[in-house]
């Protein structure tokens, strides 16, 4: 809530107050706009996962990966991907709640934390990747970033309490 109310206030009069306003202004946008750009980015390759499409497209990096290659074991293709895409929609619902809930923000990015770091593991795990598919996993490495900074940011208030 503090964020939203100092991008809200208006700037200071004095000249000291004048040179941290735009610094400051600055990093609250920057908050806002990586906190729920990763947010939106969750929800939308979440959301994927329905597709027929999406579900064939990860079916071999999930089949590769020591950590969700179980999931084919348990279900088909397309249901594995869904159970996928609920993960990344509750993990960026819980992302998307900060305001709310730090804690629960925490708990998401922390998963986030998790699923990025089992997607960047794709790289290694999965043969014969294409450059277009590796340069898609690349993008993980920054919404892993994003992803820590998150828990980090939302930790902050809800150890506070």
């Amino acid at each position: 809530m503090a964020e939203l109310i100092t991008a809200t206030r208006p700037f200071p009069s004095s000249s000291a107050d004048k040179a941290f306003a735009i610094p400051t202004r600055l990093e609250i946008t920057g908050t806002l706009i990586l906190r729920y750009g990763l947010v939106m980015t969750l929800l939308f390759f979440g959301a994927q996962k329905w597709t027929a499409a999406e579900a064939e497209g990860i079916q071999p990096l999930v089949a590769h990966s020591p950590f969700l290659s179980w999931i084919y074991q348990v279900m088909n293709i397309q249901r594995g991907s869904e159970l996928i895409g609920i993960m990344e929609l509750v993990i960026g619902l819980l992302i998307a709640i900060r305001h709310w809930s730090p804690k629960l923000c925490a708990v998401g990015s922390t998963g986030a934390i998790l699923m990025f770091l089992t997607t960047l593991s794709f790289l290694v795990t999965t043969p014969s990747l294409d450059s277009a598919t590796q340069g898609f996993i690349m993008k993980d490495v920054f919404l892993l970033g994003a992803a820590i900074w998150s828990a980090g940011e939302a930790l902050r208030p809800a150890r506070a309490k």
